[in-house]
């Protein structure tokens, strides 16, 4: 699943090349993702300017003028740039066609992505109103962290994996994060200090903008969202040997994901 860094790379890659343009053409070859594909997409967007692309949490947000186009990738989706009107591929669900030439086109082989069209304040719809803060704000820091983290017996990587308590932290970065802070994943999270709640707050920050840069010198022929070369520290590297002490690396399932620690970096 692309996760924030990646929304991020791709947010950025638009920004350069579609703000300004002009819709021609909203090509919709199935009625329903995730949920069902507005029925007037078709209609209202050709005509109307692309002002600005913005992010929040794992939603890209398309400021068109008079309303804002929301997109989520779910876990198999990305958007494609492409040049001219290539035939599409079976998961090639939506085009977007541009008076310059330019071809956004979404596949998602599990149609487990979102598209909705959104008048009025984007922030207050039913899918955005209710994400926390976002972890590369100022908002989000050690003092916010400790306080949401009182008397919550659940995880920690489960903690700062919940969308309602920080915008887009999924399971790679959280796993890369807690080893960055020294904190085991499977503490409760009420036990963490101001001390440790800061160190993990700015670990979260550190892990994304560091993949973020990555990706964003990282350069593909054609997918916009490139799942980038990543220099991961635990991630997908359990039974392996610490990067910090060369003990074995433990995996085990938190929450139902996968989940890589190191039992004597990470207290």
């Amino acid at each position: 699943m692309p996760e924030l860094p990646e929304v991020e790379v791709t947010r950025r890659r638009l920004e350069r090349e579609l703000v300004g343009s002009r819709f021609k053409e909203v090509v919709l070859r199935v009625k329903k993702l995730r949920l069902p594909l507005p029925t007037d997409l078709a209609q209202v967007l050709p005509g109307l300017k692309i002002l600005s692309i913005d992010r929040r949490g794992k939603y890209l947000l398309f400021d068109c003028e008079v309303g804002w186009l929301l997109v989520h990738l779910g876990m198999t989706g990305f958007l494609r740039l492409l040049r001219g009107t290539p035939p599409p591929g079976k998961h090639d669900h939506i085009d977007f066609i541009f008076d310059d030439g330019h071809l956004l086109r979404f596949h998602d082989p599990r149609k487990f992505g979102t598209i909705a069209w959104i008048y009025g304040d984007p922030q207050l719809h039913p899918l955005l109103k209710g994400i926390g803060p976002e972890p590369l704000n100022d908002t989000f820091d050690g003092s916010y962290l400790f306080g949401v983290s009182r008397n919550r017996k659940v995880s920690i990587k489960q903690l700062i994996m919940n969308s309602s308590v920080v915008a887009g932290v999924g399971n790679i970065y959280a796993n890369e994060a807690l080893f960055r802070a020294r904190i085991r994943p499977d503490r409760a999270a009420g036990t963490l200090t101001l001390l440790e709640s800061t160190e993990l707050a700015a670990a979260i920050r550190e892990v994304l903008e560091v993949s973020i840069g990555e990706g964003d010198t990282f350069r593909v022929a054609e997918d916009t969202v490139a799942y980038y070369p990543q220099a991961l520290k635990v991630y997908g590297r359990g039974r392996k040997r610490c990067p910090s002490c060369a003990e074995p690396l433990e995996e085990t399932r938190l929450g139902g994901r996968s989940t890589v620690f190191c039992r004597s970096c990470q207290k």
